[in-house]
């Protein structure tokens, strides 16, 4: 059974960081106090990948998409809104939602092995979660996150995007899965029923499903998706993801490149 509940926040031992890191996670953990959170890391791509799971019928929702919206300001934080659709039966059926979404959150708790699935949930880079509408927390989450060790340079070709991927895999893993994930920039969606109804909210950075292309064995490899498949759906950009996995599902994120139109 899913609840909306609050969950347990897990810890790890805070890495040591580089002097420019301490800069953009400063940036973070002065959130509330930086309306464009615009820092010194941009040129250099996200170093951290956000992922809210959201939902339209969720009357604790709204604060969450809003600070979502402000993370999605800084170009040193990949942000994504994806929404799921098990509040559906509340009244209202999310007009974003995709069963995906949902299995990509289920597979993070089966990988964490705590079960939790919530909304607003905010997974970092594949591992740790916490209540996406508590700013706080999220930026403590961040905080804690482990550096990229992929870089990855995406880039428009005459035929389509192509991924470059260079970097080493953390000690102990063989390969990574590399997947591409389509996002529209701003979405504004009117709510008639359920919880949230009367009220009219703007998601930034709807993810479409993520999918894999390829897998990285470290090193230097090229990833390519045709231009046919980019821009469905009303996407305005794009994202590759380098993320560690094994059978219980997605877990670490690696590394991350991202690439307007």
């Amino acid at each position: 059974m899913i609840l909306r509940t609050k969950s347990s926040l897990f810890s790890r031992s805070r890495p040591k960081f580089i002097r420019s890191r301490r800069r953009f996670l400063a940036a973070i953990l002065g959130l509330s106090l930086l309306p464009s959170l615009q820092t010194a890391d941009a040129q250099d791509g996200p170093q951290v990948v956000a992922e809210l799971f959201t939902s339209q019928g969720c009357s604790s929702c709204p604060p969450a998409d809003r600070l979502l919206k402000d993370l999605s300001r800084n170009d040193g934080i990949l942000a994504l809104s994806l929404n799921v659709d098990y509040w559906d039966y509340l009244g209202w059926r999310d007009t974003l939602a995709h069963p995906a979404h949902t299995q990509r959150q289920r597979a993070y708790a089966a990988q964490r092995g705590d079960r939790s699935v919530y909304t607003p949930q905010l997974v970092v880079n594949g591992t740790e979660h916490v209540i996406g509408s508590k700013e706080r927390d999220v930026a403590a989450a961040m905080s804690r996150a482990e550096p990229f060790t992929a870089k990855v340079d995406v880039t428009m070709t005459d035929v389509g995007l192509k991924a470059t991927v260079t970097g080493d895999l953390p000690p102990g893993t063989r390969m990574a899965t590399v997947f591409f994930v389509r996002i529209r920039n701003a979405v504004e969606v009117a709510i008639d029923t359920g919880e949230n109804a009367g009220n009219s909210y703007t998601y930034a950075n709807v993810a479409q499903p993520v999918r894999p292309i390829g897998m990285w064995s470290g090193g230097r490899e090229t990833f390519r998706m045709p231009k046919s498949e980019l821009m469905k759906n009303g996407s305005t950009r794009c994202a590759v993801l380098i993320q560690l996995e094994n059978a219980d599902g997605p877990g670490r994120i690696i590394g991350a490149g991202v690439m307007d139109w």
